[in-house]
């Protein structure tokens, strides 16, 4: 059979895998259920033609070991004539219908057009023709590919039938290395710049695939597969932008968009994964560090938290968080071990499951080399739909950033040093510098009793200076200290405190 040929000829090790796992789904199918109690859901898009010419080589295979037990031969040129399912709109490209209707005259498919909404025509239709199983080519990155398994029931005020998704863990790259590697004809559109196709009112080619020519006064576009980053491969679709008045605040990635010349400060939570430091095999060094860092561009540290390396704890911590402050810096728990649950964690907070992101894979093919064993690297799993990459030249891979969570692969201070440098400077960088904190800091050999008072009503008379107080041990100096973005501010209230007793009570110590 050509494409089941075609597969194992390929030197595409992660395309056969991928394959296979489909081709299982299918034949899993035609094993459960009855042929002609079995449909397809064909669009004409480029990965429900993916899905046809999928379900032509398992139902050839399934053919095949059906026949050989029975003693049969099998006819080579099997086209698989599964009941189609078809949803004709006006709104669709005539490029669609086109195709659509040439491929199922080509590959002997027996339409069943649904010309009404998509919901009560499937009612309408399962009614006449009783069916348990329909294959549709959802992708994980698809709207409605949230919760969905490669066998998954209808939602619930649907007809009910068992939605089958063999391509479910295909990327953008696996559905254009199968159609290129197969030669399988597929929509003109994709030709044109296309890369996922709705209706005429919401889809533009991909600006992304954009050939620049100023000779010509006709824009033109690379094709499809093309596209280099398969996360934008929705770029084209038109998004409708409701009209907002001038005064409305706008808001970045959960920060408001507030100028480094602004006194006002962000606030920011910092998430340590890590069981070895809530057994105290380790220390948390990193978290004290980021502190200091958070506080050197304006940023105020609201909550410090240690969770286990457990999904569940990080889900509720970050869920928790990313909800009181502008920021969340996670680090721990990242790498392919049992224990590195953050990225999971990560994704349970926000809803999301974890796919596949090729960018992601491709950095850490290049990092890991040989080491890379499998057909499909498990820390290439990231949060789908909310994960972006922060890209810098001086790290061997992006950070991970998930809405307004920052994870960061630190292990140690030099790392965190460098990941930190590095987002700074990032060009659209989401760590908004702010006016620093300005800090004072003063030692005494007073009693708590004997200053209390004082610096209680210093509290009141300097409500914009923040001043508190702590002990290195019991019997050594009080430190007080007075941090605020105010200068003049933080030495009119340390000197405040000074006059109010003998002189040489107070002097000014480093933190």
């Amino acid at each position: 059979m050509d494409i089941d040929r075609a597969i194992k000829e390929s030197s595409d090790r992660r395309l056969q895998t991928k394959y296979n796992n489909a081709v299982y789904v299918i034949q899993r199918t035609f094993s459960l259920y009855e042929f002609e109690q079995v449909a397809f859901s064909f669009n004409g898009g480029k990965d429900s033609t993916v899905l046809l010419h999928l379900l032509r080589a398992g139902y050839y295979l399934h053919k095949e070991k059906t026949d050989y037990s029975n003693g049969n031969q099998l006819n080579c040129m099997l086209k698989c004539p599964i009941r189609t399912i078809y949803f004709e709109s006006p709104c669709a490209f005539p490029e669609i219908n086109s195709f659509t209707y040439e491929t199922a005259a080509v590959y002997d498919l027996h339409l069943e057009i649904i010309r009404s909404d998509f919901k009560s025509g499937l009612d309408t239709l399962l009614k006449e023709k009783p069916t348990k199983a329909i294959f549709l080519g959802t992708r994980i990155g698809d709207p409605n590919a949230v919760g969905q398994e490669q066998f998954s029931p209808s939602s619930t005020g649907w007809p009910p039938f068992m939605r089958v998704n063999p391509i479910l863990d295909w990327s953008y790259r696996d559905v254009w290395a199968f159609i290129l590697t197969c030669k399988v004809k597929y929509c003109s559109l994709y030709d044109q710049g296309y890369t996922s196709i709705g209706s005429i009112h919401d889809t533009v080619p991909n600006a992304l695939l954009t050939i620049a020519d100023s000779s010509s006064m006709k824009e033109n576009f690379k094709p499809a597969y093309m596209l280099s980053d398969g996360r934008q491969e929705r770029a084209g679709r038109a998004k409708k932008i409701s009209s907002m008045s001038e005064s409305t605040p706008v808001l970045s990635n959960g920060l408001n968009n507030i100028g480094p010349h602004k006194n006002s400060s962000l606030t920011a939570s910092i998430i340590a994964v890590g069981d070895e430091i809530l057994f105290g095999t380790a220390e948390d060094q990193i978290g004290a560090t980021l502190c200091k860092k958070l506080q050197a561009i304006g940023w105020q540290v609201a909550h410090v938290a240690v969770v286990r390396n457990d999904v569940d704890s990080v889900a509720d911590e970050v869920e928790h968080r990313t909800s009181k402050d502008d920021m969340v810096f996670m680090f721990g728990g990242l790498g392919p071990l049992h224990s590195d649950v953050s990225l999971a964690g990560v994704a349970k907070a926000f809803g999301v499951r974890l796919a596949p992101d090729e960018e992601f894979e491709e950095y850490l093919r290049h990092l890991i080399g040989d080491h890379c064993t499998g057909d499909r690297n498990e820390m290439a799993l990231l949060p789908e739909g909310i994960t972006e990459l922060l890209h810098h030249e001086m790290l061997p891979v992006p950070l991970i950033k998930c809405r307004n969570v920052i994870i960061l692969a630190a292990t140690n201070f030099s790392e965190l040093e460098t990941q930190w440098e590095c987002l700074l400077q990032l060009p659209s960088t989401p760590v908004v510098q702010m006016a620093p904190f300005m800090s004072k800091h003063l030692s005494t050999m007073l009693s708590d009793i004997e200053t209390t008072q004082v610096i209680s009503k210093l509290c009141i008379d300097f409500s914009d200076i923040y001043i508190g107080c702590h002990r290195k041990s019991r019997v050594g100096p009080l430190i007080i200290n007075f941090v605020g973005k105010d200068n003049t501010g933080v030495e009119l209230a340390a000197e405040n405190l000074r006059q109010r007793f003998p002189a040489g009570a107070f002097y000014e110590v480093k933190p």
